[in-house]
């Protein structure tokens, strides 16, 4: 770990990258890049990940942290009361602090974690917010308290949703409103709205969704990711009307936007928008618009992503947007091997189960004899939403 700084310049210089160089191929800030050189901040293995692929590093930068330690929800809770007690104060601004970095751990953990194993992490996380709500505090430390509850709720309620677990859903949502209203928190309130109609959208509700859209653009600060993003689920909410025309319109007021956001510096954090992931976002809502666009810009997310590394969720989603748009372009059997790859990579949450019925039922009806396809999806098919 200690030697981390001087290989990657090592590896750096090798390349004959300049540091602004390296942080556009690996989507991440030259500030942030320069902090790792210097030692300042320490890599996550995910970031790790990203530039060995970047310097073709085969793996060094990645094995130096070493094997990655498993989330410990007791220990951070156990910590953050540690904290609490040595500054003899009823909320310290270390617990907040910590709190604070706990939620964007969590944010981040969200693409690669299985919901229901963060759904705990996060439940513990949200009960210790709780407890502290009616403690002694500065009216700063209050809504700083308000802030994470609502982040924390709105993650909780985005699980369920993974999970199909409605009414925990909507329950979650709710809280996170109140917490986002009591905090006057737009940014939050913007995405408990998008998030509610990214839930009606795989529920076939697409005018509710489109609604619920809007009104997220309508509360989100025009400089936060949640705009961006509800700007995108409109998107997909006009290609499930099959409305091609306002699909190509906001598709191009979406890329508009990404053009001009920086790259976060933490790409995989959920509530951040990453203008990397428009592109996937265009194939989405392209193949299900039924456009005939969608199977080449499919091809391309997935070469991307693939190439990128770490995002096996989203390379699987692409596979079925990818099957959608083969569907589309009257080739079932290339949709079939498509999807048999989602399927069986085991990354679709119940909540995107839906698309892979679609591409399922698409190749059945186009009388393809795709054995392996029905093997993965009879063994990966989830259980029936609580």
């Amino acid at each position: 770990m200690d030697r981390f700084p001087d290989e990657l310049r090592r590896l750096r210089a090798r390349r004959g990258l300049s540091l602004r160089e390296l942080a556009a191929a690996v989507h991440y800030g030259k500030s942030y890049l320069h902090e790792l050189e210097t030692g300042r901040k320490p890599p996550s293995p995910a970031v790790a990940s990203r530039l060995d692929d970047a310097l073709h590093a085969n793996g060094v930068l990645a094995a130096m942290l070493g094997p990655p330690a498993p989330a410990d929800s007791e220990g951070e809770i156990e910590a953050l009361e540690l904290a609490r007690r040595v500054t003899a104060s009823d909320v310290s601004a270390e617990t907040l602090d910590r709190l604070e970095r706990a939620v964007d751990a969590m944010a981040m953990a969200y693409a690669t974690t299985p919901p229901a194993n963060l759904v705990p992490r996060v439940r513990r996380h949200l009960e210790y917010a709780s407890r502290l709500v009616d403690a002694r505090k500065t009216l700063v430390q209050h809504r700083r308290l308000l802030a994470v509850g609502g982040w924390l709720s709105l993650l909780r309620a985005t699980l369920h949703i993974d999970l199909r677990q409605a009414a925990a859903a909507d329950a979650y949502l709710s809280i996170a409103a109140e917490f986002a209203g009591q905090a006057e928190h737009r940014e939050i309130a913007a995405w408990c709205l998008e998030t509610k109609a990214w839930a009606v959208l795989t529920a076939g509700d697409y005018r509710q969704a489109l609604d619920l859209s809007r009104q997220a653009q309508g509360v989100a600060p025009r400089d936060g990711s949640a705009f961006v993003q509800a700007t995108a689920q409109e998107g997909r909410a006009w290609a499930r009307l099959g409305n091609r025309a306002a699909t190509r319109r906001t598709l191009d007021r979406v890329e508009r936007l990404a053009d001009h956001r920086p790259f976060p510096e933490h790409p995989e954090h959920h509530y951040q928008y990453d203008p990397a992931k428009a592109h996937a976002y265009t194939a989405t809502t392209l193949a299900w618009a039924g456009d005939p666009a969608a199977e080449a810009v499919a091809r391309e997310v997935i070469a991307e992503l693939e190439q990128e590394g770490a995002r096996p969720r989203r390379v699987a989603s692409a596979q079925l947007d990818l099957g959608l748009a083969l569907l589309a372009a009257e080739k079932p059997d290339e949709a079939a091997a498509a999807a048999t790859a989602a399927i069986g990579s085991g990354r679709i949450v119940p909540s995107n189960w839906w698309r892979a019925s679609e591409v399922v039922a698409g190749v059945q009806r186009a009388g393809v004899e795709a054995h392996d396809l029905r093997e993965q999806y009879e063994a990966f098919r989830p259980s029936e939403p609580e």
